[in-house]
């Protein structure tokens, strides 16, 4: 776990602004900067950087935070990752509460990525000097554009090729990297030989695998850096880095099954392609996906082999299912692959192809009902028996219940049948009188999408979502705040009391910009309230002019909601059991004191 000192400190070092322009285009703007939202297509410029607040925020569709968050959202990075980025390029070495730095920041593994990298341009600068090596890459299409993008490079056909750039051949570096195998006798030699070298990189663009493809008829033909401290192939997606934008351009990431197929397309202008490295799509990659893209398409071969692996990567779907992704299938004709299609068809066919991917539901049922015809009374028996380990793992409510709904006809079943045997609980909701509700009109609750609740005059923000808004534009108000009249009753008032918490202990500085501010809290259950106020704050700023008269009259409106709960409560008591004498002493102020803020006018709807 990293330390909220050390985020907090981080933040202050770096500047969001020298974060973010390496990827975008940054023009200035009055105090801000703005670019063309990365996150949504548009072609007029809404996100804007803010200098003064270390805070992004997209006007078209709301993204924002702080550099770390951009990170994570651009980068598809996890939040450590991106924490660990930022402090590389401030210099900081990321501490850890509680255990040991992770593997990837102890020095042996910083040795190995060295040495990965050292390899890596060892294998280009190889390519400048094998004829046959160039012949083949363009044989196959490639530019030398495309392989400098990727970075692609060339293994000599030497046993020891790599001594050439490491002079310490029997480091122990290269043996833990993979880039040397070691035999029962002790004797080294070097791991790819006479190769097309295609470096892999994690999600921070470090070089830490290799794959190799020979360039003749020798097995195997393609060749992986074996799993390693560095490298474990079932989390990590060839071609990732450079697919990036991309993927955000297009709006859909593509998976497919080769090296070649993502360079080739990316020759014919798909960028948007990664490749699983020699297994079965995972878990583990979906999720890394859906971190940059809505939709994945997987992309197989036709034939029966490809439909194979498309089973398998269904069912590595389905736990990683959301409700707001889509994923698809593409089975291309039986005679292509990726590479061979694209230039035989060219690029806009394969986008249509895309385009018209099958989507995962369709594909499921698909395979259930030509598995298990349902034109019998046992086919249909079966079909919704081998449809239940599927379906009962589909992680996405409103599509297992469509799917669900989808087995159950195919079956000749109830929808009620067909839940109770794949043992969920059927949910049998009562008569709309029952629920003294008029028939045929659902009331409005919390969480209900399909109906909403009457329109009508938007209800005022509470004083308390007006003092949250006004700790977010100005942090320093937080030690103005006193914290017995804050109602802990709403988000909002909850938020409030945190931010002073942290404030009082140390935990966050007093200049805090808006940023670190919403980065403090981001694992915690305030987390969601603040980002909302604090995108909210971004569109509609208040003047700060009339920030301490705002803030001085939301004080006001907590001090006369205190005194009307009191009131309420002493009351009530009164009527039920009487008041002792201090009792009644104390509500007679009370009523005293609300008459006087009414009189002067200095609170209103009292």
């Amino acid at each position: 776990m990293i330390p909220q000192s050390f985020i907090q400190d981080l933040l202050a070092r770096v500047d969001i602004v020298d974060v973010i322009e390496p990827h975008l285009p940054l023009k200035k703007g009055g105090a801000n900067y703005f670019a063309c939202c990365p996150f949504h297509g548009e072609k007029s410029p809404s996100f804007s950087v803010s200098p003064s607040k270390q805070f992004y925020h997209c006007f078209g569709c709301g993204a924002h935070g702080s550099a770390i968050g951009f990170l994570m959202e651009y980068s598809g990075l996890p939040f450590v990752e991106a924490v660990k980025e930022l402090a590389s390029r401030a210099g900081l070495q990321v501490p850890q509460e509680g255990g040991a730095s992770p593997r990837i920041e102890t020095p042996q593994n910083d040795a190995l990525i060295d040495a990965m990298s050292r390899a890596a341009h060892f294998y280009r600068e190889q390519l400048k000097q094998a004829p046959a090596a160039i012949a083949y890459l363009k044989r196959r299409g490639v530019s030398g554009e495309i392989a400098a993008r990727f970075g692609i490079g060339y293994a000599p056909d030497d046993w020891q090729g790599l001594q050439k750039t490491f002079p310490d051949y029997d480091s122990k570096p290269l043996l833990d990297a993979g880039l040397v195998i070691e035999n029962d006798a002790g004797r080294r030699y070097d791991r790819f030989r006479n190769r097309i070298i295609f470096p892999i990189q994690d999600r921070r663009g470090r070089i830490i695998a290799f794959g190799g493809r020979v360039l003749d008829g020798g097995e195997p033909k393609y060749l992986n850096s074996p799993e390693t401290p560095l490298f474990e192939k079932g989390r990590e997606l060839y071609g990732l880095t450079q697919a990036q934008k991309p993927m955000r351009d297009s709006g859909y990431v593509l998976v497919v099954e080769g090296y070649m197929d993502v360079v080739a397309l990316a020759q014919f202008g798909i960028g948007n392609a990664v490749a699983t490295l020699g297994t079965a799509t995972t878990p583990h990659h979906i999720h890394a996906l859906l971190r940059h893209s809505q939709r994945i398409v997987f992309c197989f071969d036709g034939d029966s082999a490809g439909r194979k692996a498309a089973r398998r990567g269904l069912e590595s779907a389905l736990e990683a299912l959301r409700d707001d992704v889509t994923l698809a299938f593409l089975f291309l004709p039986e005679q292509h692959d990726p590479d061979s299609f694209v230039r035989a068809e060219g690029s806009e066919a394969f986008r249509q192809a895309a385009a018209s991917a099958t989507p995962l539901a369709t594909f499921l049922l698909n395979e259930l009902t030509a598995s298990c015809p349902p034109d019998t009374a046992e086919g249909r028996a079966r079909l919704v028996h081998e449809a239940k380990p599927l379906v009962t793992r589909i992680a996405a409510p409103m599509l297992r219940l469509q799917v669900i709904k989808a087995v159950a006809g195919l079956g000749g079943f109830s929808q009620a049948e067909v839940e109770r045997a794949f043992g969920l609980d059927v949910a049998t909701p009562a008569p709309a009188a029952d629920r003294g509700e008029p028939e045929g009109r659902p009331a409005w609750r919390p969480g209900n999408a399909t109906a909403r609740p009457p329109r009508g005059r938007r209800k005022p923000p509470s004083a308390a979502a007006t003092l949250l808004r006004l700790v977010l534009q100005h942090p320093a108000l937080a030690a103005r705040l006193p914290v017995d009249l804050v109602p802990a009753t709403n988000p909002e008032g909850e938020a409030l009391v945190a931010i002073v918490d942290a404030t009082s202990t140390g935990d966050l500085p007093p200049n805090a910009g808006l940023g670190a501010l919403v980065e403090r809290f981001r694992e915690t259950a305030h987390g969601q309230v603040l980002a909302r106020c604090a995108g909210e704050l971004v569109e509609a700023e208040f003047d700060d002019d009339i920030v301490e008269t705002l803030f001085e009259d939301a004080l006001r409106k907590l001090h006369a909601d205190a005194i009307a709960r009191e009131i309420e409560e002493l009351t009530a008591r009164e009527r039920e059991a009487g008041l002792s004498p201090i009792e009644r002493r104390r509500l007679a102020a009370l009523l005293m004191e609300k008459r006087n803020l009414v009189n002067v006018g200095k609170v209103k709807d009292f």
